[in-house]
């Protein structure tokens, strides 16, 4: 463990367009990151290799399919005529979900972390973990298993970690 902040100086390469003087030109704007931050960022990997998992699930699972790039999912006549592509469509979609929810939740994470690494990482963590139970709930046990135990811990984790971020706003808010 560290015994203070980090600080990563930015400097942008081509300032915008404003009317800065000399001296403000020539400043350099830092981010100060906390200790432990280093866990908040392990948290953030840890969904990009959630992502991997389940990029190559999608893709063994199209290829047991039989179904052609680059349709995105097998076709309903497809699914009624093999149990493969229902699977595939199965993997497809918790892939997909994921997708649509990462972006949200890895700036809820980064942002938390700036204030509460811990409390961040932890419940990035526990998202990751979430996220891959519902992945392999859902292709095991379809539609109804992706909320078995997986969905929820995901869905919880994601709550905690919005409500942590909306109170590290405020706080910054009130310059606390």
């Amino acid at each position: 463990m560290g015994s203070g902040r980090y600080s990563i100086p930015i400097s942008l390469s081509h300032p915008p367009q404003h009317s800065f003087t000399s001296e403000q030109k020539k400043m350099v704007n830092t981010i100060v990151v906390p200790d432990n931050y280093g866990y908040v960022a392990l948290s953030a990997f840890s969904m990009a290799w959630l992502n991997v998992f389940q990029s190559r699930l999608v893709g063994n699972k199209r290829k047991a399919a039989g179904v052609a790039y680059p349709q995105m999912y097998a076709e309903k006549d497809q699914q009624e005529a093999s149990k493969d592509a229902f699977v595939f469509n199965c993997a497809q979609r918790a892939h997909s979900n994921t997708l649509e929810w990462l972006p949200t939740v890895l700036f809820a994470l980064l942002f938390t972390g700036l204030r509460y690494p811990l409390f961040a990482a932890g419940a990035g963590t526990a998202i990751t973990i979430g996220r891959g139970l519902y992945t392999v709930g859902y292709v095991n046990y379809g539609p109804g298993g992706r909320n078995l135990i997986g969905g929820m811990v995901g869905h919880m984790a994601s709550m905690a970690l919005y409500a942590g971020g909306t109170w590290s706003a405020i706080k910054m808010i009130m310059g606390q």
